[in-house]
């Protein structure tokens, strides 16, 4: 799942500097090098979630997991907010990447696609779309048990959906961008608070002292 996340972004990276502007090569290595620092941090989390839930198969990783003691109900709190940064990286919104400034020169994503128009340029938006939808799905099935009815999922799942881009609205309209030097501090905390998810459930697991 992950790789093909990797693999999503690899094609963008490619797509813009497939148009030989020194820009858009510009704004590739720069997303390049911000998926590469987030990159320890979603593998912590997951790989500390997988520890969980006892499973790696995606189709039973997310109902295995449970949150019934405070601690997890910590971890669930800390996974979300990891998760909600992860997206807003990868999609190039605030406080990382402001996607309405016209200055190339402080440009992440959207100096990548200047040279796009038309159904190519649709094509790329609609991705970003169903990245944050994928994101949204990732918190949702952190609070969706295998005992709830499918109405429930489903209603859990939307009501995740439409939080989600609440939050992300709240974000763009509140936070400042960080300047461009600071990104790189930014993005390596959420390391930490992946580690910090990963003694958790080593505490919960009983598996740290």
């Amino acid at each position: 799942f992950i790789y093909l996340l990797g693999l999503g972004k690899f094609f963008m990276i490619v797509a813009a500097l497939d148009t030989g502007s020194a820009f858009e090569g510009m704004g590739a290595s720069r997303e390049a090098l911000y998926s590469m620092l987030v990159e320890p941090a979603f593998f912590i989390l997951f790989a500390s979630l997988a520890m969980l839930s006892g499973t790696t198969s995606f189709e039973t990783f997310f109902y295995s997991l449970t949150f019934n003691s405070s601690l997890a109900i910590f971890i669930g709190v800390l996974a979300t907010y990891l998760i909600f940064h992860i997206a807003l990286l990868e999609n190039s919104r605030m406080p990382y990447d402001d996607p309405k400034t016209h200055l190339e020169l402080t440009m992440i994503h959207e100096v990548m696609v200047l040279d796009y128009c038309g159904f190519d340029l649709a094509l790329i938006q609609w991705a970003g779309h169903l990245k944050f939808i994928i994101y949204s799905l990732l918190v949702s099935n952190l609070f969706i048990a295998s005992s709830f009815p499918e109405w429930l999922q489903w209603l859990i799942f939307v009501l995740t959906t439409l939080l989600f881009a609440i939050a992300v609205g709240f974000v763009e309209s509140f936070r400042a961008r960080h300047k461009l030097r600071s990104n790189n501090k930014a993005i390596v905390i959420l390391i930490p608070i992946s580690i910090l998810i990963f003694f958790g459930s080593m505490l919960i697991m009983n598996k740290l002292f």
